[in-house]
């Protein structure tokens, strides 16, 4: 059996940019621990396995270790391919998580492919000092999401001077910690650690935004963002909060298209 993949930079507007995510287009689903075991060569941070069913896309996410509720980067690089390399009529594709319900993306016309995910609820919960150990810079706020704390800081130095410890990180009971604070020259920036997934930092977090919106709309008293997530490859993310929902933009580049041999 041979299956193509494609992999693709996404929130990227230059090759080797962004967060890189694998792709499989598939006939039909195939076995739980193959799709695992693709993931795990693959060695990226997603790969996500698309299968049409009726009038919309079936999609689900893995990262080397584990199925994940959610990824942003992989559905927006997957929407990329179908558009790019499949008979995509209409510029929205509609997708479908068995773990986030309804999705989609929708191609604009300055090129950019926008996210229409679910806004995430946040709680903000006490200081936690395992926290505060492994990350090495106490923060003014920490709010628990659906997977994942967010934790609120006062300057973007603090982000990018951080250094954290994943070791210690690894014992949080959350996918992934998110870090923020307000941007020098965009409305805030970020950085997503996820090692208890096999992502020590995650370059760009698609899903971390369903977070990110909803805290920084409201407290910026905007609806409309421009983010930055400051990791070493980086990215710039467009963002929309409205209520129930987000949307979450940016651009993507192939990288390459090649063949699965199982």
């Amino acid at each position: 059996m041979k299956q193509k993949i494609y992999q693709v930079d996404a929130f990227a507007d230059r090759l080797f940019s962004g967060n890189p995510a694998a792709v499989c287009v598939l006939p039909h689903w195939i076995e739980n621990e193959l799709m695992q075991n693709i993931a795990m060569e693959n060695n990226l941070a997603e790969t996500a396995f698309v299968v049409k069913e009726e009038d919309r896309y079936h999609i689900r996410w893995f990262t080397p270790e584990l199925e994940v509720d959610l990824c942003g980067h992989a559905t927006l690089a997957s929407a990329f391919v179908l558009f790019t390399y499949y008979d995509i009529t209409g510029n929205s594709i509609p997708f479908y998580s068995g773990r986030s319900g309804e999705l989609a993306v929708t191609k604009e016309a300055n090129g950019y492919l926008t996210l229409d995910f679910p806004s995430d609820t946040l709680k903000e919960v006490p200081m936690m000092p395992e926290l505060n150990a492994a990350l090495g810079i106490a923060p003014l706020q920490i709010f628990k999401g659906k997977t994942d704390y967010l934790l609120i800081y006062s300057s973007q130095a603090e982000i990018e001077e951080m250094n954290p410890n994943f070791f210690l990180l690894d014992a949080i009971d959350a996918r992934g910690i998110i870090v923020s604070a307000p941007g020098t020259d965009v409305d805030f920036v970020s950085r997503f650690f996820a090692p208890r997934c096999g992502v020590s930092e995650d370059p760009v977090t698609g899903s971390a935004h369903t977070s990110l919106i909803p805290y920084w709309a409201q407290r910026l008293e905007k609806s409309k963002l421009v983010a930055k997530q400051l990791s070493a490859r980086g990215g710039t993310i467009l963002c929309e909060f409205k209520g129930a929902r987000v949307n979450i933009s940016g651009k993507a580049i192939p990288y390459l298209i090649g063949e699965i041999i199982l």
